[in-house]
């Protein structure tokens, strides 16, 4: 086995998975991004964080040698890297959320090209297992006002809850743009969070915000009609993703590939007032989830609604809000990103 076959394997045994595909499209996505020599060892790195030296250890290599190109591999976005109580530690990340994201400042034509094959290939495999990747969460003010929002169910709840702020290009809409299939929502709208003080001041490819510019940029890309979506888990959030039909990865796995549930509703369900309804029609042309019809007044199909609230900010008769689901319809979030991926693992395996 060569070591990028190595290397697919041991990503696709990882929560998130990397399916192969018939003719290796896979494959010719790692040959881009790492050498032969790089793809043998980061096959070989843990889920969880390790020292350089206890990385050296275990696979007996040089220790001088080898973290030289953990660190390569770290400044190129192809491992991650991390604080452990026995300094910088070293682990694989999944591709999807993970290496493909840290691509955005080196994509050329070739890696789009690369990833499109991949994503109409096999892509669509790991976009089908539950718990969902991604998961829809509402701004706030779509939101009614007596309606409780706890912290990880809302984007501006989590930008409030952070003390860094970032934004960064699309890397989705940046590939689709290079393949020659551009679409029209904004480009610098993907938000990254931390609980750190001024984690972003010296990192090239995020640009720092401040609180207020990231609520700016949360108001900005749900006037574009983009839905916010984060990880699927409670704890630990660390960025949200403002998605587009037309471009992102996740929900073109609804669009293009008929994929349902693609994505995990948020615990909110659209409500209309039709006594507000004006039958204007602007809600139906914002919902990217064809979950609105109009007859005499718009009506909602709850069963394909996510509760994103983007048709909310579009209603000019303040006719449409979001009401919490009942309870038995509010699918559990998984407490921790280490609980997501265990169920993850369950659910592939009951797969087959």
């Amino acid at each position: 086995m060569n070591p990028y076959q190595q290397l697919a394997q041991a990503l696709d045994a990882l929560p998130n998975g990397f399916p192969p595909t018939p003719d290796g499209a896979e494959l010719r996505l790692l040959e881009k991004l790492y050498t032969p020599e790089e793809a043998a060892l980061t096959a070989q790195l843990s889920p969880h964080l390790e020292s350089s030296e206890e990385i050296a250890s275990r696979l007996g290599l040089v220790h001088a040698e080898l973290r030289k190109m953990l660190k390569s591999l770290t400044k190129r976005g192809l491992i991650e890297a991390g604080r452990t109580e026995k300094g910088l530690g070293y682990a694989i990340l999944p591709f999807v959320v993970g290496i493909y994201e840290f691509q955005a400042n080196s994509l050329d034509a070739e890696l789009a090209a690369l990833f499109e094959a991949y994503f109409q290939q096999g892509f669509h495999r790991a976009l089908e297992i539950k718990p969902q990747v991604h998961r829809v969460i509402p701004i706030g003010e779509s939101v009614k006002n007596n309606m409780e929002i706890r912290p990880y169910e809302s984007a501006a709840g989590l930008v409030d809850s952070m003390q860094s702020w970032g934004v960064l290009d699309c890397i989705c809409r940046k590939q689709k743009a290079l393949i020659g299939q551009p679409c029209e929502h904004p480009l610098d709208v993907c938000m990254m969070l931390n609980e750190r003080p001024n984690a972003f001041d010296a990192t090239p490819a995020i640009r720092a915000l401040s609180r207020e510019e990231a609520h700016a940029t949360l108001r900005r890309a749900a006037e574009a009609g983009l839905v916010h979506s984060v990880s699927n888990n409670q704890k630990g959030l660390f960025y949200i993703c403002n998605c587009c039909t037309c471009s992102c990865g996740i929900l073109r796995g609804m669009a293009e590939l008929g994929i349902a549930n693609v994505v995990a509703s948020s615990a909110f369900v659209l409500q209309i007032d039709e006594t507000l309804c004006s039958a204007c029609g602007a809600c139906i042309e914002t919902c990217s989830f064809e979950a609105l019809t109009m007859g005499l007044t718009a009506q909602v199909t709850e069963i394909r609604c996510v509760g994103c609230g983007v048709c909310v900010q579009s209603c000019p008769s303040d006719a449409l809000g979001l009401v919490r689901r009942p309870e038995e319809q509010v699918k559990p979030v998984p407490e921790t990103l280490a609980e997501w991926g265990v169920q993850r693992i369950e659910a592939r395996r009951n797969a087959g």
